[in-house]
Parts: structure tokens; sequence; C-alpha cells
């Protein structure tokens, strides 16, 4: 494991539940070579004074050096907590997934705000439709597969597609990939109605036109 020490004076924003640190904000890595190098790696961060800060997952090639997973140090950072985090963000999204119509785009996993730095999950067509998921930092990529895993037994969704932002995964040095990672890919076009319009949407790239 990596750890993290970050410069005298600029804990103050990860003491103030800040879950982003900076390249800016780290004197020094310490750790294997190899795992300073794979992104996503998870890292113990602490403060000048070696005081337990954060457990994060750094990635040394994003101008975000490590983003963090957990403020508590008793808490790993293993199957269990990814686990916990998707089942608690399905959870918190599911009035809207039960409420919303086949034709809508509903939002079930928001990244930071839902303690998955980074990940980003979309549900069209209910347990008969498609998951598009966004892996947008390190973290979640190495993660990856318990993630899907999560998904798919919270969802009961079949279909899980992966969607790439090229812009986004090149400046965290990640692979430019997309494609399904369980069941069928998605269709070209599906019509959505969001706020009462209806747009034609690529569930693959997220471009959509207006219906007219």
């Amino acid at each position: 494991m990596l750890i993290i020490t970050i410069k005298q004076g600029k804990e103050k924003s990860l003491l103030a539940g800040e879950p982003w640190i900076y390249a800016s904000a780290i004197d020094r890595v310490d750790g294997k070579p190899n795992e300073k190098m794979k992104p996503g790696s998870t890292a113990v961060v602490q403060s000048s004074a070696k005081k337990f800060l954060a457990r994060a997952a750094y990635n040394s090639k994003s101008q975000i050096r490590a983003r963090v997973w957990t403020f508590d140090e008793a808490q790993p950072v293993d199957h269990a907590l990814i686990k916990g985090r998707v089942q608690a963000a399905l959870a918190n999204s599911a009035p809207a997934a039960k409420k919303a119509r086949p034709d809508q785009v509903v939002k079930l996993v928001n990244a930071e705000a839902d303690g998955l730095p980074g990940l980003l999950v979309e549900s069209f067509g209910g347990k008969d439709g498609y998951l598009i998921c966004q892996f947008q930092a390190g973290g979640v990529e190495a993660w990856k597969v318990p993630i899907v895993q999560a998904l798919l037994a919270g969802t009961v969704c079949k279909n899980v597609y992966e969607r790439c932002d090229d812009l986004v995964r090149k400046g965290e040095g990640l692979p430019l990939v997309a494609g399904a990672l369980a069941g069928d890919e998605p269709p070209d076009e599906v019509i959505v109605t969001d706020g009462g319009v209806k747009f034609s949407l690529d569930l693959k790239t997220g471009h959509r036109n207006r219906v007219r």
C-alpha cells in the first residue's frame, strides 16, 4: 500500500472533508514503483506529523493526484466497502427510479456524492433496459469488476454498458474503452423524455437531438 504524506499546513481541506488531493498538497509518496504508476492504487494519506487523514485512490497521471475513499481509519478499502457504496447509492436513487417512466433516464450513482469518486451510472428502461456507466477516475476503474457485479445484483438489470468520455479518461491516464460489460449493447438510438421534451439519444455516447 502507498503512503501519501501531505505538506504541513495543507491538511486543512482534508480535515474539512474535501475528497480531492492535488499534487501541490503532496510532500511525497512512498511505496513500490509499480503501485505508484498504477492508476487507482489504494494509499494511506497522512499529515506531516504522520497522523492518519484518509484512505484514497492514487493516480500519478491525474491533476487530482488522489481521491478519498474514506476518512475512517478503521474502514479498509475492500470489496465490502465498494459493494456497500453501490448498494447505498442504489437505495438513495430508488425512489426516482421507481417513479421514472420507461422513456426516462435516471441517475443511479453520482460519483463523489455517493462515495464513489469518478463513477457515474444512469439507467434507461428499468430492469429490462440498460445501465450506462462512466468510469472517470483511477479508483473506480481499478474496482470495475466488483462495481459491475454490485450493480447487476442491486438493479436486476442484465445489460451494463461502459460509455467512454475520451477527454476525461485521457486526463486520468486511462485507456479509451467502451462496450458492453454485461449483457447486450444498447441500440444506436432510443427516444427519451426530459422535462416533457422528447429527444433521440445515443446511449453509447450520450449524444442527443431534440425530436421535432
